[in-house]
């Protein structure tokens, strides 16, 4: 899948997210995107060669959770989307990501970002 792996700089929306999962890398590890996410709870995620990186704003108190994926223990990756009469499969900003401890949501800012980390994540799953 040449459009997802090919890539030697990572894609993001916001520098200071990039950097956050830059820093907590494991030796090795390559990071391709990271994307804001909109709606409560979920601050950003993050997709390396490794694992799926989120960031969890929903804790009391204002505590925040860095919480990492790694492909092994992902059941599957979902787009989300209401029903549509014209069929557009990815017409949707929203993925959601399944463990076996539960289900992830992340809404982002554009379509096409859903789509690239959907695909990402598939691509990592299936190879």
């Amino acid at each position: 899948m040449s459009d997802v792996q090919e890539t030697r700089e990572p894609v993001y929306d916001n520098r200071a997210q990039l950097q956050q999962v830059q820093e907590g890398l494991l030796d090795g590890e390559v990071v391709y995107a990271v994307y804001d996410a909109i709606g409560a709870g979920t601050g950003f995620i993050g997709v390396t060669d490794r694992r799926v990186i989120l960031q969890d704003k929903s804790f009391v108190g204002k505590k925040v959770a860095i919480t990492s994926i790694p492909y092994a223990r992902i059941i599957s990756v979902s787009v989300v989307s209401d029903r549509t009469w014209t069929g557009g499969f990815f017409s949707t900003s929203t993925i959601a990501v399944a463990t076996s401890e539960g289900v992830h949501e992340v809404a982002f800012r554009g379509n096409e970002k859903a789509h690239h980390a959907h695909n990402l994540i598939l691509w990592h799953m299936v190879r």
